[in-house]
């Protein structure tokens, strides 16, 4: 029972604390919730206060932006309206000054007009007086038509009665009396011809020279295109397409060193795997041909590369040379031969004459003329050896002017060659006088190695047949008594009868000759004429 109590009372006691505890916690919340709508309300009345400042300094900033806003629009409108005017002022002026100016064209032109109106009212008046003068010139002219018919019927009488007394006084008709005359007259204009001719052609020399000089050129670019085409170039194989642009290099460098290095033109076109060396002087050609041959073997191309392999290509080219011409004296037994003398023969290798080789064709020389001189019981080896050199003058034509026999003989003399030597080698195509033997020895065995059938691609029977033609024409001019033609056909010399041809016909002579084989005949370069006229006085003494 006591339990019972003790548990009752403490249920009394905890319903009592816990609605104790229930009230407390209540007025507890009414007490947050009071607080929190106070601190709600100040809150609110913070936030429209500060709400209702800021539209305040909303409504001020944007009537300060609007303010700001309406001067820029009126600076901006004031800055386009001074635009305009200026623009406006500029064109103004601008067409005033157009306006002035054309003002000014047309008042030019007034002026102009006003000139040439007044230059036609006096050319006018010249016409009309020219007319009045014409109309009496030409009333002159038919009184003077008049007066002149009377006088040729009087002359006609006159010279009518003057025949007849010529005829009469002379025995010849009017027809044998003009024969006669025309025949003197002819006569004496031959002479006269000749001597006119020679004047003309003394005072038109030096033009001739200067439209020889340009007509040649325009007949070697017109004609010479197959043997330029054919021996001035050399052609370069390459291993694939890709070394072709290897070869021009970045920007065309390579191919502008090459160029500039050896001298020639390197050709690159469409031809597969193919590049075309260009140039005149086959030694230059010859060298960019193996250097670039070995470029392209070796890969490398490049600036540098291209001037070592160039330089070292040119130092054996100048072995090669040397070890040709030394090769060529010791196989026809000729010593002490000046160094360079050696080199030019060697360079001789790559030069070509109506595609014969030059060299093969001295060394044919040599033995020719060494042959003739010991039939003749003179100096074979002195004769071998102005043979072998006579043609030397060709291994430096590009780079000096004038004659290739000229020019050899001036290196043979430089190289310390015998005077009897370097006459033959000068006079081998009469450029200077022949004064030795062994001069026309030389002048024979060029002329026979040249001339050998094959050598030169003109057949025997075509150079006979040329040969006889030359000298058939040359006799059939009157006065004519031989005609030989020399130097492989190059010259043909024409002896006349001194009693029949004078000193002026002769001349006459020789330019008819030439003229009619430059009509009649086809030749290879230039063909000489040369007239002889003798006069012989023969006596005997008893």
């Amino acid at each position: 029972m006591y339990h019972i109590l003790t548990l009752l009372l403490g249920l009394i006691i905890g319903l009592i604390l816990a609605g104790g505890f229930y009230y407390l916690q209540k007025k507890r919340e009414r007490a947050l919730k009071l607080s929190a709508e106070k601190e709600a309300e100040e809150i609110l009345s913070r936030a429209k206060e500060k709400a209702e400042m800021i539209i305040l300094s909303a409504e001020e900033k944007s009537k300060e932006i609007l303010l700001k806003a309406e001067k820029e629009a009126l600076e901006k409108l004031k800055e386009a309206d001074q635009e305009i005017k200026r623009e406006l002022l500029k064109k103004k002026e601008e067409l005033e000054r157009e306006f002035s100016h054309r003002l000014k064209e047309l008042s030019v032109r007034e002026e102009r007009i006003q000139q040439k109106e007044e230059h036609l009212a006096k050319r006018e008046l010249e016409f009309a007086r020219k007319e009045e003068h014409l109309e009496k010139k030409l009333s002159e002219i038919e009184d003077l038509k008049v007066k002149l018919e009377k006088e040729r019927e009087e002359l006609e009488i006159l010279v009518k009665h003057a025949k007849e007394e010529l005829e009469k006084i002379s025995g010849l008709t009017e027809k044998e009396a003009r024969e006669l005359f025309m025949k003197k007259i002819e006569e004496e204009m031959v002479e006269e011809k000749a001597k006119v001719i020679m004047k003309i052609e003394n005072e038109i020399k030096e033009e001739s020279k200067r439209k020889a000089q340009e007509i040649i050129a325009y007949a070697t670019a017109k004609a010479a295109i197959p043997f330029v085409t054919e021996k001035t170039v050399s052609v370069v194989q390459l291993p694939n397409e890709e070394m072709k642009g290897r070869i021009i290099g970045r920007e065309g460098r390579n191919i502008r060193t090459f160029e500039t290095l050896t001298g020639v033109d390197l050709l690159i076109d469409d031809t597969p795997e193919v590049v075309v060396l260009s140039c005149h002087d086959p030694y230059r050609r010859e060298i960019a041909r193996i250097a670039l041959e070995r470029l392209v073997a070796d890969g490398r191309i490049h600036p540098t590369r291209i001037e070592e392999v160039v330089k070292q290509v040119e130092e054996e080219m100048e072995q090669h040379v040397f070890e040709i011409g030394e090769k060529t004296c010791f196989e026809l037994g000729i010593y002490g031969v000046h160094h360079e003398l050696i080199k030019l023969l060697g360079k001789l290798k790559f030069r070509t004459s109506y595609s014969q080789n030059v060299l093969q064709h001295s060394i044919e020389t040599a033995i020719i003329c060494s042959a003739l001189a010991a039939e003749l019981g003179l100096d074979p080896k002195k004769a071998k050896r102005a043979a072998l050199l006579h043609d030397i003058g060709k291994a430096t034509s590009y780079e000096q002017e004038g004659p290739h026999a000229l020019i050899g003989a001036e290196i043979a003399r430089k190289y310390g060659e015998d005077e009897e030597i370097v006459n033959a080698i000068a006079s081998h195509h009469e450029d200077v006088p022949i004064t030795t033997v062994l001069g026309i020895l030389l002048q024979v065995s060029d002329a026979l190695s040249g001339a050998r059938p094959g050598a030169r691609r003109e057949l025997l029977e075509a150079y006979l047949k040329r040969i006889k033609e030359l000298e058939e024409l040359a006799s059939s001019f009157e006065g004519v008594e031989k005609a030989y033609a020399i130097q492989a056909g190059r010259e043909v010399r024409v002896i006349v009868n001194s009693k029949l041809v004078s000193d002026e016909k002769a001349y006459l002579l020789a330019r008819e000759i030439a003229q009619k084989i430059e009509k009649e005949l086809t030749y290879p370069g230039i063909i000489k004429v040369t007239v002889l006229r003798e006069t012989r006085a023969i006596e005997y003494a008893k």
